[in-house]
């Protein structure tokens, strides 16, 4: 069972949300903006300096015309010294006290029960070698969290380290001043302004190449109009760090509870769009304790409703702060993944690993999502964590424990077999 500490932090975190939540959907004309209805978190600045962990961030506005931003999380692309062989410790050995988890195959995980750890390899890349992209959509039941909370900058930072990839953090609107489908069109305008900002940073150096030819005079000017061309479609204004170290063509959706629906949303987007996308490739997606929900209650939405933190009731009231009035169904297509028509084929659909918690109310629904991808031949493990709550590695007061740190490594391992270059030795 969770600590007692958990358990009070969950009934405090409860009432003063749900107040919040209620007297915004009973004074619909307080507060416009819903400033009220969001609780206060602390942020962590961003730092373009490699500090004691090894990620620079920076955070950038990508869209003029709404308030969507972005943090990036860039890890130090230098190797770190090579390790002889003989000082590599055994999976067993490396830390006997690792928690056990369930996965969705045979009951019990690997090696015993045990994952190992994610440690230095001695087959690690060159220093100029292009880092995969991580698109992570952080929670908050769509009216709260953001992308530059200190809670989501560690998260991000410790994913960043372990999956050795940019992370880009998106900073979507939230409800309910930004009702459904903003937040989803957010996540797809970052996948689209990836693909661009790798198109810019493609024409930019072919202007340097133009630029280092050497030549005449008429060479001079045909450096000149190409440059001002390239300019014209804004390959001045490519992100740098982009530019030097992303590879597109490996990317990976991240999505924390409500951020699991708009990552499952974006992965659906960029399997109808296909090659448009190019050079941008969704290779796999992690659905980390999805926000989904239906008309038709699961045994675990009936035995947890009252479970820890964010709690069925709770719940509905963030649904009707973000589905639109006339809009309003716990089987709209952003809130059940398993409604028929929501496309495009399950069968078309990336490598999926869902995260649960064992008690979560919402888990069963995400387990029988997980299911259906398997039954059509889809990669889609399931993780439960056993004795874990709803956001248990990703909420602040639970960023640290063992569990937390367990989930994040266990998510870098699979998520490796799809965005290494060299393989890993470990998968599910």
């Amino acid at each position: 069972m969770p600590s007692v500490g958990v358990k009070l932090y969950s009934v405090f975190f409860k009432l003063l949300l749900r107040h919040r939540l209620q007297s915004r959907v009973q004074n619909p004309s307080l507060d416009p903006f819903g400033v009220t209805s969001r609780p206060e978190e602390s942020t962590a600045p961003a730092n373009p300096s490699f500090a004691d962990d090894k990620v620079a961030t920076k955070d950038i506005h990508i869209d003029p015309l709404t308030s969507l931003s972005v943090r990036i999380f860039l890890p130090d692309p230098s190797p770190p010294p090579p390790l002889r062989r003989n000082s590599l410790p055994s999976p067993a050995a490396a830390n006997p006290d690792r928690l056990p988890r369930r996965n969705s195959y045979d009951g019990a995980a690997p090696y015993g029960g045990y994952l190992p750890s994610i440690g230095p390899s001695t087959r690690r890349p060159p220093a100029a070698r292009r880092l995969p992209v991580v698109i992570q959509f952080h929670g908050g039941a769509f009216v709260a969290g953001s992308n530059a909370s200190a809670a989501n900058d560690f998260f991000c930072r410790r994913i960043a380290r372990l999956c050795e990839a940019i992370v880009i953090a998106v900073g979507y609107r939230l409800a309910p001043e930004s009702r459904y489908p903003a937040a989803f069109e957010d996540g797809l305008k970052v996948l689209n302004w990836l693909g661009k900002q790798a198109n810019l940073a493609e024409c930019s150096k072919s202007m340097g190449s133009v630029k280092s030819g050497g030549g005449g005079t008429a060479e001079v000017r045909r450096s000149d109009v190409q440059r001002h061309i390239v300019d014209t479609f804004g390959a001045s204004m490519v992100e740098p760090w982009l530019a030097a170290h992303a590879d597109p063509s490996r990317c990976v959706l991240l999505g924390v509870s409500c951020g699991a629906n708009i990552a499952d949303f974006v992965a659906r987007k960029a399997v109808e769009a296909g090659k448009l996308l190019d050079p941008v490739k969704v290779v796999a997606q992690v659905l980390m304790y999805p926000f989904f929900i239906g008309k038709v209650p699961t045994h675990s939405e009936l035995k947890l409703a009252n479970s820890y933190f964010y709690d069925k009731s709770m719940c509905l009231l963030a649904w009707k702060l973000f589905l639109p009035e006339d809009e309003f169904s716990l089987d709209h297509p952003a809130a059940n993944p398993l409604i028929p028509g929501r496309g495009p084929p399950l069968k078309c659909m990336p490598p999926t690993l869902t995260v649960v918690a064992e008690h979560d109310w919402m888990k069963d629904r995400a387990i029988a999502y997980s299911e259906e991808l398997r039954k059509v031949n889809v990669d889609a493990p399931l993780l439960e964590y056993k004795d874990a709550v709803h956001e248990f590695a990703t909420l602040d007061i639970l960023l640290r424990t063992p569990q937390a740190q367990a989930c994040a490594e266990d998510i870098a391992i699979w998520v490796k077999k799809y965005i290494s270059t060299r393989g890993h030795e470990f998968s599910y």
